[in-house]
């Protein structure tokens, strides 16, 4: 029993032994840091020295008490390291401590879910100067900086962090910096992605071009926009140009093209062949045929608008390329935290390097006229040519944020456009001269202000200038013809943004716009001097209401707009013009809309003078004066409806357009009725059609366009006769493959002839009883030119020449197949008092390539 007590005490005493040592042992663990003043206090025990130090200078600092250090120098040495505390000997007994006002730090950004490096992410010392980017392994390394500064840490896609300078010292060596993934809850939206990657089709009907997701189409290796909108139905260039776009059958002057919110009154360069407008920093590029919300006027046909990059750049960033034709370069650069500039450039080599992409560019806008005498037997010409032809543009933005709710942006664009051009007729010794050069040159400030949660207001204030001065010198002189046309816009709209509810919004605005055009025309023989000026003033108020209920089950926007008009020299007219726009469900993957405007224009660009300037430039722009150029006004209607499931979408859609107050000298008449001005109005109804397919890796399409286009003219016999831009049926097929870095594309387009009108058959085509002579036409657009078809493809390979530069090369070809389409056919009368026929004739087998560096 005795020994069973015992046995029971020893077990008892060596479980507490046990318990006590367990306790002890943790009791060290947990003292393994002690704080920096604890310590100091034991090493003037441990050493009999004294340190004098400010208590809010250590404070807060722990150290590791595990560090085998054995003398006073190792431990002070080891303070001074990695505290960045100086510590200075007084004398053999008394030291001081002090912190250093400027530290050294070193670390790594890692992303806080699967701690990955992060690359390229930007460091800031916030109240200096200093930034840097982390490295390949997310490693930084910073040098003299402020202890008592924080540092900002930036990437796209993370959450922007903030911390102290004096956090990272506490660890020991480098410091791991993990960044949280931003993640944003966005609102349900209805949208269709077809044809190529970057091409969006909203819930509003208009359609999205975003240029930096742009993935490829046949026969483009660089997202021209203009050239891009073609490639949606309903828009077409009838003569392959971006000057000449025709939506939905309207002339080009129909479109309104806005460049962050400033209208531009010239497009294009090498005569409209190539678009007038950077890619590389176009952000966004929305296309509206119908629908238009009411804060938009002007521009009958549609509204293509143009946006920039709107985000002050985090860190330098742009790019450089070259193509048969010019080079460009770009770049974003920020200049503080809150203020970012961009710029762009692009020259032409045209003046210096002879390629064959520009020898058939040059053919098409000069020299692709295959004139044909009256017994249809080509007319050949010893005709020397010489060019000197160059043209350029640069844009530049400024961007400031003023604070959080305040963003201010500064644009300015400059367009310009020379030739001087020089035909020698070797046969008579003759020589024509022409002059040419063609400049835009645009300004504007906008503003963009959060008030509240719910009330916001965008103020965009514009000037813009086109100028147009062209000579001709004829026959050694013979004849001289100066045209001069001038175009000096300023405007102030002022956009406000109210959310009642959740689900409903209000807009509200008022755009003021005064247009001033001068045109001059003077000829030397026969004497001829005219010089017209003009300036309109437009006041417009409008308003809308936006809709959205539970799921977007029913998107509604309903709004309307009034112009106030007044010529200062002749009128003033008040116009109402109301817009709807309506989107519903009607089951599961498929949805329609019923859309519907009144709009109306003020300027418009009349064709005139057609075979004098080598027929190059021959538009002029021109204000309505509401007697011979009455203003335009259309009104149009659609309803479309949408499918898209699995990747497949399908898009059909019916409208119909009459758009009034058009004149024959806007509509490129080349026939009977071409200077004589006469008044009327065109309805177009027509249907859309088009399938896609998507996968991971490809993209096909068919389009079908059919148009129905009709002038009425009741002073013309017969009064009613197809449109000079009917084209009934168009088709499109089309695909593309990416292929890991390579990007293909390949399509085909087709479409019916375009109306002309031919002379009379036989003796009757001509009469001689007027003079000058003049041709007998037969009844306006009654006959066809022959269908047009064209094949393009495209490749695109993009691929690394370093960690930071990526580059692309690309080739193209044109008109594959080399058909010789005729765009245009019209008939003069010689020198010898003949008919001949003149034949414009499409681009042939036109190569590109470009090769494209960005960082």
């Amino acid at each position: 029993m005795l020994r069973t007590l015992r046995n029971s005490q020893i077990t008892f005493l060596s479980a507490l032994l046990l318990l006590l040592s367990s306790t002890l042992t943790a009791q060290e663990e947990q003292q393994d840091t002690v704080s920096l003043i604890s310590y100091i206090k034991k090493l003037e025990n441990r050493f009999s020295v004294k340190f004098s130090y400010l208590n809010e200078d250590l404070e807060g600092i722990e150290l590791s008490t595990t560090d085998n250090l054995n003398t006073l120098e190792d431990v002070l040495k080891h303070i001074e390291t990695q505290f960045q505390i100086t510590i200075e000997k007084i004398s053999d007994r008394y030291y001081s401590l002090s912190k250093n006002a400027l530290v050294n730090l070193c670390g790594f950004v890692l992303d806080n879910f699967a701690e990955n490096t992060i690359p390229g992410a930007t460091l800031e010392v916030l109240g200096t100067d200093t930034a840097q980017i982390t490295g390949t392994d997310g490693a930084f390394a910073l040098s003299n900086i402020p202890r008592n500064a924080s540092l900002r840490i930036r990437y796209l896609g993370y959450s922007t962090k903030v911390i102290k300078v004096e956090e990272i010292l506490k660890d020991k060596g480098c410091s791991k910096i993990l960044l949280a993934q931003q993640y944003e809850r966005l609102n349900e939206v209805i949208v269709y992605e077809f044809l190529t990657s970057g091409i969006i089709k909203e819930k509003d009907a208009s359609i999205t071009l975003n240029t930096a997701d742009f993935g490829i189409l046949p026969g483009l290796i660089e997202p021209d926009v203009l050239q891009t909108v073609q490639a949606l139905p309903g828009i077409k260039s009838i003569d392959e140009t971006v000057s000449d776009i025709n939506v939905r059958g309207g002339t080009n002057d129909q479109n309104l093209i806005l460049w962050n919110g400033i209208k531009m009154y010239q497009s294009g360069h090498f005569f409209g062949l190539i678009s007038a407008f950077n890619p590389y920093l176009t952000d966004k590029v929305t296309v509206i045929k119908n629908g238009t919300p009411a804060a938009f006027g002007d521009g009958v046909s549609s509204v293509i608008q143009m946006e920039t990059n709107n985000q002050v750049p985090d860190y330098f960033s742009g790019g450089a390329g070259v193509n048969l034709i010019s080079g460009d370069i770009f770049g974003q650069i920020p200049i503080s935290e809150n203020i970012g500039l961009q710029f762009s450039a692009r020259r032409s080599t045209t003046d210096f390097l002879n390629t064959p992409t520009y020898n058939n560019f040059f053919d098409r806008a000069f020299q692709d006229s295959e004139v044909t005498n009256q017994n249809n037997i080509a007319v050949d010409e010893d005709i020397e040519r010489s060019e000197n032809f160059f043209f350029y543009d640069f844009t530049g933005k400024l961007l400031y944020d003023i604070n959080d709710d305040h963003q201010f942006r500064l644009n300015f664009i400059s367009i310009t456009n020379n030739l001087d051009y020089q035909e020698t007729d070797v046969e008579n010794d003759e020589t024509t001269n022409s002059i040419l050069k063609q400049n835009n040159f645009s300004i504007g400030g906008q503003l963009v202000s959060r008030w509240t949660n719910r009330f916001s207001s965008h103020l965009n204030v514009y000037y813009s200038n086109y100028n147009l001065d062209a000579q001709s010198i004829f026959a050694n002189q013979i004849q001289i013809l100066n045209q001069k046309n001038i175009v000096d816009e300023r405007a102030i709209k002022l956009d406000t943004q109210y959310e009642l509810l959740e689900n409903l919004g209000w807009s509200n605005g008022l755009q003021y716009v005064e247009t001033g055009i001068v045109n001059r025309a003077f000829v030397s023989q026969p004497n001829f001097d005219s010089n017209t000026k003009g300036v309109i003033r437009i006041y417009a108020p409008y308003s809308e209401i936006n809709f959205a209920s539970f799921k977007n089950r029913f998107i509604a926007k309903i709004g309307a707009r009034l112009n106030y008009i007044e010529n200062l020299d002749t009128f003033s007219k008040v116009l109402v013009e109301p817009r709807l726009n309506l989107n519903f469900r009607l089951a599961n993957y498929l949805r329609a809309e019923v859309l519907g405007e009144f709009k109306s224009q003020t300027t418009n660009q009349v064709i005139d003078l057609e075979q004098n300037f080598l027929g190059i430039e021959k538009r002029r722009w021109i204000l309505s004066d509401d007697n011979i150029l009455p203003i335009t006004e259309s009104k149009q209607g659609s309803v479309g409806i949408n499918y898209q499931k699995n990747n497949l979408y399908l898009g059909l859609e019916g409208f119909y357009k009459k758009v009034d107050g058009i004149s024959t000298r806007t509509q490129g008449f080349q026939n009977q009725d071409q200077f004589n001005g006469e008044i009327g109005s065109y309805d177009v109804a027509g249907m859309e059609f088009l399938i896609n397919k998507r996968g991971d890796n490809y993209s096909t399409w068919f389009s079908y366009t059919y148009n129905k286009n009709d002038y009425t003219f009741e002073s013309i016999v017969p009064n009613s006769f197809p449109n000079n831009l009917d084209i009934r049926h168009t088709l499109t097929f089309a695909g593309t493959y990416t292929y890991s870095n390579l990007k293909m594309s390949v399509g085909v387009n087709y479409r019916t002839g375009r109306p002309i009108t031919e002379p009379l058959a036989g003796d009757e085509a001509l009469d001689t009883t007027v003079f000058p002579i003049s041709i007998n036409y037969q009844t306006p657009n009654s006959s066809r030119l022959p269908d047009y078809f064209r094949a393009d493809a495209s490749a695109v390979y993009n691929f690394d020449l370093s960690r930071r530069v990526k580059a692309s090369a690309g080739i193209s070809l044109l008109n594959i197949t080399n058909r010789k389409n005729t765009l245009n056919q019209y008939y003069r009368i010689n020198e010898n008092d003949q008919i001949e026929t003149v034949q414009n004739i499409s681009l042939g087998l036109t190569p590109n390539v470009s090769f494209r560096v960005s960082f």
